[in-house]
């Protein structure tokens, strides 16, 4: 059987840059970018900045190439993606990296580095070593290209926080006054560079379930998987860069991304987020489990509801969404693991569940006890479980109270002592 390593590789200008390789942007950003390259709008390849050091970067053995697979019951998108044109290491290679500036072609920068990726770190101003942080990084290479006379770029973070292209802005300006990089420097970072919120909405779930096969006339290691319906909403004017409408694909561009996030993030994310560590614990290993064990699915439905219920806007459409969440989670075709799901749920609960939590009390005077169970699971599964988070998050769980965790202002953003004797009823 042929493999996908031999295809030919498409010769085309690298336009884009994306932080974070991982299943998401690949059946996301990168799946819209090959679509548009297919229908003849775009001429355009991505260069992955590799957000993790692990070796051999698996995709350059397959020559940069995959499938992803889309389905649901009624449709089935089978897209060869070979529009990757190579990664790098930033840590690694940072001059490599940096070089990557001044590709006169270069247009958009994406990312996808998680809810605790744009977050500003102080640190000196990077010279021969590249800096931790994806907002320092990303700064760095701005400058770079500054310096080299290239041109404003088009910034798309796709890391589920609010206000997401504003934050990653103003931490970008931080790192400059920081590192004394000029006003000349600060005022092209806010005129020439359009960072933009944006909102994005699919479910990737990596590799093919076990007997789940795509039906491919050819081999395929890292072939990627997700449901069919996809949502990428930004904010501001349509920008010519990035010619996703002229194809068909479910891009909108609003004037403010925030009602939408919000229904997103509260429901679908905040669903995931709520149910995982419970599902962790118990030894559940996908989504589809969850809704199958009678435990998960009950504690999910009384979650949503509490959601709900905690919400503003249009109640029917909020009810009819939170629908449609539940039938995407059952989608045959998706094997989403609860282990990737689980990464970084510290970070994801401040977002996606502590909002429902106080806004349920806040238009109840009642605590929601479902979200509760979900807040006490989180801090159960950071003590007993394996969670994958920065090393120094999992020791603060494993060395404190639940009083002094809910009290810490820097993990939560604000002082929950409030909740501590409710929440430490279901942790024990």
């Amino acid at each position: 059987m042929k493999h996908i390593k031999d295809h030919p590789k498409q010769e085309r200008p690298v336009r884009v840059l994306q932080f974070g390789g991982g299943v998401f942007l690949r059946g996301f950003v990168d799946w819209m970018m090959q679509k548009a390259n297919d229908a003849g709008v775009y001429d355009g390849n991505i260069v992955i900045v590799r957000s993790r050091t692990r070796g051999e970067d698996p995709l350059a053995a397959q020559n940069y190439n995959y499938t992803h697979v889309a389905r649901d019951g009624a449709h089935t998108d089978v897209t060869l993606v070979d529009c990757i044109a190579g990664s790098v290491d930033a840590a690694g290679d940072y001059e490599g990296f940096l070089a990557l500036a001044e590709l006169p072609t270069l247009e958009i920068i994406v990312s996808n580095t998680t809810e605790a990726g744009i977050v500003y770190e102080a640190c000196p101003r990077p010279t021969e070593l590249c800096p931790a942080s994806f907002p320092a990084k990303l700064t760095a290479l701005l400058y770079r290209r500054f310096t080299s006379g290239g041109g404003g770029l088009l910034i798309l973070p796709c890391e589920l926080i609010e206000r997401n292209g504003e934050i990653l802005r103003e931490a970008v300006l931080r790192h400059a006054k920081d590192w004394a990089l000029g006003e000349v420097f600060e005022t092209w970072v806010q005129t020439a560079c359009s960072f933009r919120n944006t909102l994005v909405d699919r479910i990737v779930s990596g590799a093919p379930a076990e007997g789940d096969d795509p039906g491919l006339d050819y081999a395929d290691d890292l072939a990627n998987t997700s449901e069919y319906f996809h949502l990428f909403v930004i904010e501001g004017e349509e920008d010519a860069r990035l010619p996703l409408t002229r194809i068909g694909l479910n891009v909108k561009w609003v004037p403010s991304v925030e009602d939408y996030r919000t229904v997103k993030v509260r429901i679908l994310n905040g669903a995931h987020t709520s149910m995982i560590p419970y599902a962790m614990l118990l030894g559940l290993e996908t989504v589809g489990d969850c809704l199958a064990d009678e435990r998960t699915a009950a504690h999910l439905r009384g979650c949503l509801a509490e959601i709900l219920a905690s919400m503003d806007g249009n109640a029917e459409e909020n009810r009819v969404y939170a629908a449609e969440v539940l039938a995407r989670f059952a989608n045959p075709h998706i094997h989403h693991l609860c282990r990737a799901i689980s990464l970084n749920s510290v970070s994801k609960f401040r977002v996606r569940v502590l909002p429902s939590i106080l806004a349920f009390r806040e238009k109840t005077g009642q605590l929601p006890p479902h979200l509760l169970f979900a807040f006490g699971m989180l801090i159960r599964f950071y003590r007993q479980g394996a969670p994958q988070d920065d090393a120094a998050v999992t020791e603060i769980f494993r060395t404190r109270t639940v009083g002094e965790l809910l009290s810490d202002v820097s993990l939560w953003g604000a002082d929950l002592t409030d909740l501590a004797e409710e929440v430490e009823k279901f942790e024990k």
